[in-house]
Protein backbone atom coordinates (compact mmCIF):
# COMPACT_ATOMS: atom_id res chain seq x y z
CA UNK A 1 0.00 0.00 0.00
CA UNK A 2 2.96 2.60 0.92
CA UNK A 3 4.26 1.30 -2.29
CA UNK A 4 0.94 2.13 -4.16
CA UNK A 5 0.09 5.43 -2.65
CA UNK A 6 3.97 7.13 -3.28
CA UNK A 7 3.44 6.21 -7.28
CA UNK A 8 -0.21 8.47 -7.04
CA UNK A 9 1.57 11.29 -5.13
CA UNK A 10 4.43 11.46 -8.11
CA UNK A 11 1.13 11.47 -10.71
CA UNK A 12 -0.50 14.02 -9.32
CA UNK A 13 2.71 16.21 -8.77
CA UNK A 14 3.56 15.97 -12.09
CA UNK A 15 0.33 16.96 -13.50
CA UNK A 16 0.77 20.20 -11.47
CA UNK A 17 3.24 21.01 -13.52
CA UNK A 18 1.57 20.99 -17.02
CA UNK A 19 1.42 24.69 -18.32
CA UNK A 20 -1.85 25.33 -20.28
CA UNK A 21 -1.29 29.04 -21.07
CA UNK A 22 2.17 28.04 -23.47
CA UNK A 23 1.76 29.93 -26.88
CA UNK A 24 2.58 28.38 -30.14
CA UNK A 25 3.70 30.74 -33.77
CA UNK A 26 4.88 28.77 -37.11
CA UNK A 27 6.06 30.52 -40.45
CA UNK A 28 4.93 29.34 -43.90
CA UNK A 29 6.39 31.02 -46.96
CA UNK A 30 4.53 30.65 -50.55
CA UNK A 31 5.42 32.29 -53.65
CA UNK A 32 4.17 35.01 -55.97
CA UNK A 33 4.47 34.50 -59.82
CA UNK A 34 3.71 36.14 -63.17
CA UNK A 35 5.52 35.09 -66.08
CA UNK A 36 6.13 37.47 -69.66
CA UNK A 37 6.45 36.12 -72.97
CA UNK A 38 7.53 38.54 -75.83
CA UNK A 39 4.98 41.14 -77.24
CA UNK A 40 3.13 41.27 -80.23
CA UNK A 41 0.48 43.93 -80.28
CA UNK A 42 0.60 46.51 -82.75
CA UNK A 43 1.99 50.05 -80.77
CA UNK A 44 0.17 53.00 -82.04
CA UNK A 45 1.97 56.33 -82.87
CA UNK A 46 3.01 58.16 -79.54
CA UNK A 47 3.90 62.33 -79.04
CA UNK A 48 7.58 62.57 -80.16
CA UNK A 49 7.68 65.26 -77.16
CA UNK A 50 6.00 63.09 -74.31
CA UNK A 51 6.31 59.79 -75.59
CA UNK A 52 3.55 57.80 -73.41
CA UNK A 53 2.44 54.93 -75.24
CA UNK A 54 -1.09 55.35 -72.84
CA UNK A 55 -1.75 58.86 -74.75
CA UNK A 56 -1.57 57.67 -78.49
CA UNK A 57 -1.41 60.30 -81.29
CA UNK A 58 -3.47 60.34 -84.22
CA UNK A 59 -1.86 61.23 -87.80
CA UNK A 60 -3.63 62.73 -90.82
CA UNK A 61 -2.11 60.36 -93.56
CA UNK A 62 -0.16 57.96 -92.04
CA UNK A 63 2.03 55.51 -94.37
CA UNK A 64 1.16 52.25 -93.21
CA UNK A 65 0.11 50.44 -90.18
CA UNK A 66 3.02 49.46 -87.84
CA UNK A 67 4.77 46.11 -88.34
CA UNK A 68 3.81 44.57 -85.29
CA UNK A 69 5.61 41.74 -83.86
CA UNK A 70 8.20 41.69 -80.72
CA UNK A 71 10.38 44.12 -82.33
CA UNK A 72 8.68 46.56 -84.33
CA UNK A 73 8.63 49.60 -86.61
CA UNK A 74 5.40 51.35 -85.34
CA UNK A 75 5.74 54.24 -86.95
CA UNK A 76 7.92 56.66 -89.61
CA UNK A 77 6.42 60.09 -90.82
CA UNK A 78 6.06 61.26 -94.34
CA UNK A 79 8.56 64.14 -95.38
CA UNK A 80 6.42 66.30 -97.40
CA UNK A 81 8.29 69.66 -98.90
CA UNK A 82 5.15 71.02 -100.50
CA UNK A 83 5.10 73.06 -102.96
CA UNK A 84 7.83 74.82 -104.13
CA UNK A 85 8.04 77.90 -107.01
CA UNK A 86 10.38 76.68 -109.93
CA UNK A 87 13.47 78.58 -109.59
CA UNK A 88 17.35 78.56 -110.99
CA UNK A 89 18.66 79.49 -107.43
CA UNK A 90 19.71 77.41 -105.27
CA UNK A 91 17.26 76.70 -102.72
CA UNK A 92 16.78 74.43 -99.29
CA UNK A 93 13.37 73.57 -98.30
CA UNK A 94 11.81 72.61 -95.31
CA UNK A 95 10.00 69.84 -94.89
CA UNK A 96 6.29 70.42 -92.87
CA UNK A 97 6.03 69.02 -89.56
CA UNK A 98 3.76 66.38 -88.89
CA UNK A 99 0.56 66.88 -89.04
CA UNK A 100 -2.42 65.12 -86.86
CA UNK A 101 -6.38 64.76 -86.91
CA UNK A 102 -6.71 67.19 -83.77
CA UNK A 103 -4.65 70.03 -85.84
CA UNK A 104 -2.12 70.10 -83.93
CA UNK A 105 1.57 69.36 -85.46
CA UNK A 106 4.14 67.70 -84.36
CA UNK A 107 8.41 66.79 -85.10
CA UNK A 108 9.25 64.21 -87.51
CA UNK A 109 9.88 60.92 -86.84
CA UNK A 110 10.27 57.35 -86.10
CA UNK A 111 8.76 55.06 -83.55
CA UNK A 112 10.41 51.87 -82.81
CA UNK A 113 9.52 48.99 -80.13
CA UNK A 114 11.42 46.40 -78.03
CA UNK A 115 8.74 43.92 -76.94
CA UNK A 116 11.47 40.92 -76.83
CA UNK A 117 12.16 40.45 -73.21
CA UNK A 118 15.74 39.54 -73.99
CA UNK A 119 17.62 42.81 -74.09
CA UNK A 120 19.20 41.51 -76.79
CA UNK A 121 19.77 45.23 -78.62
CA UNK A 122 18.77 46.32 -81.82
CA UNK A 123 19.89 48.62 -84.73
CA UNK A 124 17.67 51.20 -86.77
CA UNK A 125 18.84 52.27 -90.47
CA UNK A 126 17.56 54.38 -93.03
CA UNK A 127 18.11 54.44 -96.72
CA UNK A 128 16.69 56.30 -99.67
CA UNK A 129 15.71 53.95 -102.47
CA UNK A 130 16.21 56.41 -105.32
CA UNK A 131 16.47 60.28 -106.46
CA UNK A 132 13.04 62.22 -106.38
CA UNK A 133 11.76 61.38 -109.45
CA UNK A 134 8.46 62.52 -111.74
CA UNK A 135 6.34 59.53 -112.87
CA UNK A 136 8.16 59.77 -116.22
CA UNK A 137 10.99 59.00 -114.48
CA UNK A 138 12.50 62.80 -114.88
CA UNK A 139 14.96 63.08 -111.83
CA UNK A 140 15.29 66.31 -109.44
CA UNK A 141 19.28 65.84 -110.18
CA UNK A 142 21.85 66.50 -106.99
CA UNK A 143 18.61 66.67 -104.18
CA UNK A 144 20.30 65.88 -101.25
CA UNK A 145 17.98 64.99 -98.50
CA UNK A 146 19.27 65.78 -94.52
CA UNK A 147 17.97 64.43 -91.22
CA UNK A 148 18.82 66.50 -88.42
CA UNK A 149 19.25 67.38 -84.89
CA UNK A 150 17.97 63.63 -83.85
CA UNK A 151 17.34 62.56 -80.58
CA UNK A 152 15.84 59.31 -78.68
CA UNK A 153 13.11 59.31 -76.24
CA UNK A 154 10.87 57.38 -74.47
CA UNK A 155 8.68 57.34 -71.18
CA UNK A 156 11.42 54.26 -70.21
CA UNK A 157 14.02 54.29 -67.54
CA UNK A 158 16.92 56.22 -68.73
CA UNK A 159 19.12 53.58 -68.13
CA UNK A 160 17.91 51.32 -70.87
CA UNK A 161 18.61 54.45 -73.35
CA UNK A 162 20.34 53.63 -76.59
CA UNK A 163 23.71 54.16 -76.37
CA UNK A 164 24.39 55.06 -80.34
CA UNK A 165 22.19 57.86 -82.14
CA UNK A 166 23.24 59.60 -85.32
CA UNK A 167 22.35 63.18 -84.72
CA UNK A 168 22.50 64.08 -88.68
CA UNK A 169 22.29 61.93 -91.50
CA UNK A 170 22.71 62.18 -94.83
CA UNK A 171 20.82 59.78 -97.39
CA UNK A 172 22.13 58.77 -100.09
CA UNK A 173 19.97 58.15 -103.59
CA UNK A 174 22.53 55.37 -104.54
CA UNK A 175 20.59 53.24 -101.42
CA UNK A 176 23.44 53.34 -99.04
CA UNK A 177 21.94 51.56 -95.42
CA UNK A 178 22.88 54.37 -93.01
CA UNK A 179 22.84 54.04 -89.20
CA UNK A 180 19.86 56.04 -87.33
CA UNK A 181 20.31 54.05 -83.62
CA UNK A 182 21.99 51.39 -82.17
CA UNK A 183 20.64 49.81 -78.55
CA UNK A 184 23.35 47.51 -77.60
CA UNK A 185 22.59 44.39 -75.35
CA UNK A 186 21.17 45.43 -72.06
CA UNK A 187 19.36 48.83 -74.01
CA UNK A 188 16.57 49.61 -75.95
CA UNK A 189 13.62 47.85 -73.93
CA UNK A 190 10.05 49.53 -75.01
CA UNK A 191 8.94 52.30 -77.17
CA UNK A 192 11.20 54.89 -78.43
CA UNK A 193 11.13 57.42 -80.44
CA UNK A 194 14.24 58.66 -83.18
CA UNK A 195 13.01 62.34 -83.49
CA UNK A 196 14.46 64.99 -85.80
CA UNK A 197 13.99 68.05 -83.74
CA UNK A 198 12.69 67.63 -79.76
CA UNK A 199 10.28 70.67 -79.73
CA UNK A 200 8.44 72.10 -83.16
CA UNK A 201 10.44 75.14 -83.04
CA UNK A 202 13.53 73.31 -83.29
CA UNK A 203 11.62 70.57 -85.93
CA UNK A 204 11.01 73.64 -88.07
CA UNK A 205 14.43 72.86 -90.18
CA UNK A 206 15.33 69.84 -89.13
CA UNK A 207 14.61 68.04 -91.90
CA UNK A 208 15.70 69.51 -95.98
CA UNK A 209 15.99 69.20 -98.86
CA UNK A 210 18.91 70.82 -100.63
CA UNK A 211 18.03 71.46 -104.74
CA UNK A 212 21.03 72.87 -106.73
CA UNK A 213 19.68 76.17 -108.72
CA UNK A 214 21.06 74.31 -112.09
CA UNK A 215 18.77 71.62 -111.97
CA UNK A 216 16.07 71.66 -114.00
CA UNK A 217 12.81 71.59 -112.71
CA UNK A 218 9.42 70.23 -114.19
CA UNK A 219 5.95 71.73 -113.10
CA UNK A 220 5.02 67.99 -111.69
CA UNK A 221 5.34 66.17 -108.38
CA UNK A 222 8.80 64.59 -107.60
CA UNK A 223 8.97 61.23 -104.97
CA UNK A 224 11.44 58.99 -103.67
CA UNK A 225 11.22 56.43 -100.74
CA UNK A 226 12.70 55.79 -97.38
CA UNK A 227 13.43 52.16 -95.64
CA UNK A 228 14.09 52.34 -92.43
CA UNK A 229 14.90 48.22 -91.51
CA UNK A 230 14.92 47.58 -87.50
CA UNK A 231 16.98 44.59 -87.15
CA UNK A 232 17.65 42.39 -83.82
CA UNK A 233 21.51 42.08 -82.30
CA UNK A 234 22.81 38.80 -83.09
CA UNK A 235 23.14 37.12 -79.68
CA UNK A 236 26.59 34.54 -79.43
CA UNK A 237 25.07 31.23 -78.79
Amino acid sequence: MKKTTLFLSTAILLGIGINTSQAFAADYTTDGTINYKAGSAVIPPVDPTNPDPTNPVDPVDPPQPGTGGALSIDYASKINFDTQEITSIDKTYNAKLDQMKDGSEKPLYVQVTDQTGTLAGWNLTAKQNAQFKTTDGDELTGAVLKLSKASVASNVDKKYTPGTVATDVTLKPDGSQLPGITAAKGQGAGTWVYRFGDTNTNAADAVTLAVPGSTVKLAKEYKTTITWTLQSTPTNP
